[in-house]
């Protein structure tokens, strides 16, 4: 095999109610074994679905995980190619959400980040030098010091949309700028190349990501809410199938469950993207010093032959005491 505790969802609590026996070790049995993973290329859904997915192994599951694009994961979703998205940020991909969700065939799980954002993200020597709010990027003489350019990650993502649709309404005076839209790599390379030169530049930050632990950057108000409600503020959901939330409850339970601060993600990002390891070894050394919340995630959780889950799991990965 490969590989803060919440309320179970009202979706999922219903899906319980309405199958008592699911939850007996006959029925747990006979819960599919394989758990399908969409794992965009980012650094933080990497890590999470790496630390799932040995949980889940764990338990008796077999999971895979297949990079895909977020257009890509939600089709893929719809016909059934795919049981699990833990990377749904909202409301950056809100468009891809609704159009999915009208359709009857995901339940979504709900928030498994706290604290996540969006927006405009500068070095503390631009914010220190008055640029505090989106708004100021109408100002021809901000405008210019900045190259008119603000820099993002790819195309067809949904930071992509919201820049290309901020630029086309002129949101912020944008009419004019130009995108630079290459990956999370291709971003940073230029944010880092700016900040050890002391230059302007402006770019599509987010939390969780090392980059908040590693650069030191201020977000701009968003005083329009182009990025989100409440300052761009973001949840990122947790959605399965609605066939293997039917089929697999238990662990659909403990995928429902999952739930980290930003914080510790920014943590793990930084482990994987930032220093190179291996997500498996970054999600396992986490899993490791958080035995307590680990153990949350698992609770009224079993094995697929329904033995109990904190005990099997953790022997399996060799975790404290909580």
């Amino acid at each position: 095999m490969k590989a803060l505790n919440r309320p179970v969802t009202l979706a999922l609590a219903g899906a319980l109610l309405a199958a008592p026996l699911a939850w007996s070790s006959v029925a747990l049995a006979e819960e599919p074994e394989q758990v399908r993973f969409s794992v965009p290329a980012w650094p933080g859904v990497t890590v999470k679905t790496a630390l799932a997915a040995q949980l889940l192994d764990a338990l008796g599951y077999q999971t895979r995980q297949q990079e895909l694009g977020s257009t890509i994961t939600y089709e893929a979703l719809t016909q059934r190619e795919l049981d699990a998205f833990l990377a749904a940020w909202l409301p950056a991909q809100q468009s891809m959400f609704d159009a999915t969700m009208e359709k009857g065939l995901i339940v979504d799980l709900g928030n498994n980040v706290e604290g996540a954002r969006l927006g405009f993200a500068v070095p503390t020597y631009v914010y220190d030098a008055g640029v505090t709010s989106a708004e100021d990027l109408a100002d021809e003489e901000i405008a210019e010091k900045l190259g008119r350019t603000v820099y993002s990650i790819e195309v067809g993502s949904g930071m992509s949309d919201t820049l290309n649709e901020a630029v086309e309404n002129d949101t912020y005076g944008l009419g004019d700028w130009n995108l630079s839209e290459t990956s999370t790599p291709g971003m940073l390379s230029a944010v880092d190349a700016a900040i050890n030169r002391e230059e302007w530049i402006v770019f599509a930050g987010w939390t969780p990501h090392w980059m908040n632990i590693e650069y030191d950057v201020e977000y701009l108000t968003d005083t329009q809410d182009m990025w989100g409600p409440d300052g761009g503020r973001s949840d990122v959901r947790t959605l399965v199938t609605s066939d293997f939330a039917e089929a697999a409850p238990n662990a659909t339970r403990l995928l429902d469950q999952l739930s980290f601060t930003a914080d510790d993600q920014s943590a793990m990002i930084r482990g994987f993207s930032y220093e190179e390891r291996e997500p498996e070894a970054v999600a396992l050394d986490w899993i490791r010093a958080n035995p307590a919340k680990v153990k949350a995630f698992l609770e009224g959780v079993t094995t697929r032959d329904g033995e109990p889950g904190w005990s099997a799991v953790q022997q399996a990965l060799e975790i404290p005491d909580a």
